[in-house]
């Protein structure tokens, strides 16, 4: 069956009936999330995620020993304080696989989304009526932001299990030295976790271009992560300082105001915003590249 057919058939119809309901649509995105979380390479990076926690944990529990405090002076400040509070090992997880796990493992999932789908040869099955390319594609995405969520809920519930067996938990000292009760420390982690899943929307969108480019999802793949480790380099090279606000990553790590009393927002609106525009940049580039892409797999 070509992609043709369905649509030459469907010509002669009145638009109402061409026209998928509400209903047909979430059925879509429902069998998108089956496919997508029951993929083993899915399941696999998930679990490569959540294992970051129980290793950071046990690794700072051997460092510091029986001792609340022992070693605590040492690494950075939310390393220093884990000992003291498990909730801060939630922060620490979050902070060591936001700089390229959790993207490269979104990477993944984005870069697949089309490209995985055309090299298969399943791409134009999945277009006939009453999918329609742009539905489609707003399937993918949704499916890819589901993943986004997923994987930052993974580290840190992972990270607030290991921190409640391997430390004491209770009140917890802020960046800026005030203490907040646990109820707030862990109302505080959760809006971390969304924030985390809100700043890789532009990277997402990044990715799903790219897989509109390429028939190999193995290459979209490959392009999408290379551009991660590229931007992250770039980032850190002082010469171009009046670029890189404007690189996606360059605010990521602004969750960590959310730490501090009162909060600083200046910095978690600019990442925000950010985001926003890379998601219309790409978002849109991604349609245009996708509604006029010949398929033939």
């Amino acid at each position: 069956m070509s992609r043709a057919e369905p649509e030459t058939a469907g010509s002669g119809t009145p638009e109402a009936a061409r026209t998928p309901n509400p209903l047909w649509s979430l059925g879509l995105l429902r069998g998108e999330l089956l496919i997508t979380f029951r993929r083993w390479r899915t399941l696999a990076l998930l679990g490569v995620l959540a294992a970051v926690p129980v290793l950071v944990g046990i690794a700072v529990k051997i460092e510091t020993g029986d001792g609340p405090s022992g070693g605590g002076g040492e690494g950075p400040a939310f390393i220093s304080q884990i000992s003291n509070n498990g909730l801060f090992l939630v922060f620490t997880a979050l902070a060591a696989t936001l700089p390229f796990f959790l993207p490269m493992a979104v990477g993944v999932v984005a870069g697949d989304a089309i490209a995985g789908e055309s090299s298969a040869g399943t791409l134009r099955y999945l277009l006939v009526a009453p999918a329609g390319r742009t539905r489609l594609l707003l399937t993918k995405y949704a499916a890819v932001m589901a993943f986004c969520l997923a994987a930052t809920l993974v580290v840190a519930v992972s990270a607030l299990a290991v921190g409640a067996l391997l430390f004491p938990l209770g009140d917890l000292t802020t960046i800026s030295g005030t203490r907040i009760g646990y109820a707030e420390g862990l109302g505080r982690a959760l809006l971390i976790a969304l924030v985390v899943a809100a700043s890789l929307v532009g990277f997402a969108a990044l990715g799903l271009f790219v897989s509109t480019l390429t028939g190999s999802g193995i290459a979209a793949m490959a392009t999408t992560v290379g551009l991660l480790i590229t931007v992250q380099i770039l980032d850190q090279i002082p010469q171009l300082d009046a670029l890189q606000p404007y690189f996606f990553s360059h605010y990521w790590l602004s969750f960590a105001d959310l730490m501090r009393e009162p909060v600083y927002w200046d910095d978690l609106v600019r990442n925000l915003g950010l985001q926003v525009l890379y998601a219309a940049v790409f978002g849109s580039a991604a349609w245009a590249r996708f509604t006029a892409k010949d398929i033939t797999a």
